[in-house]
C-alpha cells in the first residue's frame, strides 16, 4: 500500500468560542492510501487543540514530525500493526482510509439528517435565534461556561422565552462547571421539557458527579469519551456525543452504529470534505438506528469551496493550492 499526504489549512467564518478558548482556523493533512489493486482510500488527519482529542498515542513527537516519519509504502498488516501506536488524529485518518479500502461507501455514502443549530456563546445566541426565526428551529446547541455564570443563567431565561415549545435545547459546558454550578443550572432547568441534555457539564474526572447529575436531568458525555476507555463507560445511562475526528481509529464506532447501538450522537470537529463525507455517513447510520437525533454539524460555521466537496479528489486538489 502506498501512502501520500498533503497539508491543508482554512479559516473559520467566525471564531468558535467555548469554555476551553477561541479558535479561528483549522489545519491538518489529507491522506491518500492506494492499494496494489489501484483502489484508493481517503483519510484526514486534523491538527486539533489538545483539549478536543483523546490522550496521545505512544509518540511524544509533534504531529507534523510523526507525519514526516511515516513510511510511503508498507503492507496492510504493517499499517494495522502501526495504527495502535499512532497519535489519535493520525489513527483516525489512517483508519478512515483503510475502512474505505474495505468497502465503506462502495454502496453509496449516506446523507446526514438535519443538523442542530450551533448558537454562538454569550448574548449573541439570542440574536442568532431571532435571525433564524424561532418557529423554524428544531434543535439548538448553546456553548456555556464562557461568561460569568450568573450572567449566563440570566441569558438562559431569555433564551427559553424565545424558543418555541417544539424546540430541543442542548447546553454544552465542555466540562467547565463544578458541582455547585451544575446544581444551580439543574435547579433552573428542572422540569424543562425542551431540554434534550446537558453536554459534559462536569470534568471527565468527576464521574460520580456526572452520574448523580444524570439522576436529575439528561446528561450527555463528550470529553469523557476521550478521557476513558470505552469499557469504563459501558454503564453510562445517557447519551454519548462522538466527535470521530478527535478520537482514534474510527472503525469501532462505525461498527457500533452499523449494529444499531442506541444513544450515540455525532458531532463535527470542522473537517474538510473528506472527513465530512464520513461524518455525514455516520450521522445517516445513527438516524436509521433506534434513537435518531439531530447531529451536531454546525451549519454555517464552516467555509464553502472545493476543500469541502463531497468528492475527495476535489478536496485533494484544493489542498494543493
Amino acid at each position: 500500500m502506498h501512502l501520500e499526504w498533503r497539508p491543508y489549512r482554512f479559516a473559520l467564518p467566525s471564531a468558535l468560542v467555548n469554555a476551553q478558548g477561541r479558535w479561528f482556523e483549522r489545519s491538518g493533512w489529507l491522506l491518500r492510501l492506494e492499494a496494489s489493486s489501484g483502489r484508493v482510500g481517503w483519510g484526514e488527519v486534523p491538527d486539533l487543540p489538545s483539549s478536543w482529542c483523546a490522550p496521545p498515542g505512544s509518540s511524544a513527537l509533534p504531529l507534523a514530525e510523526v507525519m514526516e516519519g511515516l513510511p510511503q509504502a508498507q503492507s496492510r498488516a504493517e499499517w494495522e500493526q502501526q495504527i495502535q501506536g499512532l497519535p489519535v488524529a493520525l489513527a483516525f485518518g489512517l483508519g478512515l482510509a483503510l475502512a474505505e479500502l474495505d468497502g465503506l461507501g462502495a454502496a453509496g455514502w449516506l446523507s446526514a439528517p438535519a443538523s442542530a443549530v450551533l448558537l454562538p456563546a454569550g448574548s449573541a445566541a439570542l440574536d442568532r435565534v431571532r435571525e433564524h426565526r424561532p418557529e423554524a428551529l428544531g434543535t439548538v446547541k448553546w456553548k456555556v461556561a464562557v461568561e460569568p455564570d450568573a450572567r449566563e443563567r440570566d441569558l438562559l431565561r431569555l433564551l427559553l422565552q424565545l424558543l418555541p415549545a417544539h424546540t430541543r435545547l442542548r447546553l454544552d459546558a465542555n466540562g467547565a462547571w463544578d458541582r455547585q454550578t451544575a446544581a444551580l443550572w439543574a435547579d433552573q432547568l428542572q422540569g424543562e421539557p425542551r431540554l434534550e441534555w446537558l453536554e459534559q457539564p462536569l470534568p471527565p474526572s468527576d464521574q460520580e458527579g456526572l452520574l448523580a447529575l444524570a439522576q436529575r436531568l439528561p446528561v450527555a458525555l463528550d470529553e469523557s469519551l476521550r478521557a476513558f476507555p470505552a469499557a469504563d463507560l459501558q454503564g453510562w445511562p445517557g447519551w454519548q456525543v462522538h466527535r470521530p475526528a478527535a478520537a482514534a481509529d474510527p472503525r469501532p464506532l462505525l461498527r457500533r452504529l452499523q449494529t444499531g447501538e442506541p444513544r450515540l450522537m455525532l458531532s463535527t470537529a470542522f473537517e474538510t470534505g473528506i472527513g465530512l463525507r464520513f461524518l455525514h455517513h455516520l450521522a445517516g447510520l445513527q438516524a436509521q438506528g433506534p434513537t435518531p437525533t439531530a447531529p451536531g454539524l454546525a451549519p454555517g460555521w464552516s467555509p464553502q469551496g472545493p476543500l469541502f466537496s463531497s468528492d475527495p479528489a476535489h478536496v485533494w486538489e484544493a489542498a494543493r493550492g
